[in-house]
């Protein structure tokens, strides 16, 4: 028999504004911030039901309210509030959460900076 893996959710690329950084510019001038979030559920029962899985409109949301809430100093700090909202949902048990600033000034040309973090909940 085959072991069936876990049902996952995944949003990828939602694009914010928001003005989250160390320097004081950051916090003035808005920058873009890209988020992933891949979502690993506990089992569900087969449905159709909206009530058995992730409702991924009201939980994109939420993220966004996370992106563009209160500012924080740190791209890890926000992805760990975003995990924190991911993880509060009752069938996400673990979450891989990643944070892009396209935009970050840097002393080097790149592309992006990105940080990506999983947790997931102790039963």
């Amino acid at each position: 028999m085959a072991v069936s893996q876990p049902d996952r959710v995944r949003l990828s690329g939602m694009r914010f504004d928001a003005t989250h950084g160390v320097y004081d510019f950051e916090r003035v001038e808005p920058q873009a911030f890209v988020v992933d979030v891949d979502c690993r559920l506990s089992p569900r029962p087969s449905s159709d039901d909206l009530a058995t899985t992730v409702d991924y409109a009201e939980l994109s949301r939420a993220i966004a309210a996370d992106v563009t809430g209160e500012p924080v100093n740190l791209i890890e700090t926000l992805a760990e509030r975003i995990a924190a909202t991911c993880l509060s949902r009752p069938l996400i048990e673990e979450v891989e959460v990643t944070v892009h600033k396209p935009d970050a000034r840097m002393p080097v040309e790149l592309a992006d900076v990105a940080v990506t973090i999983t947790r997931s909940l102790t039963r």
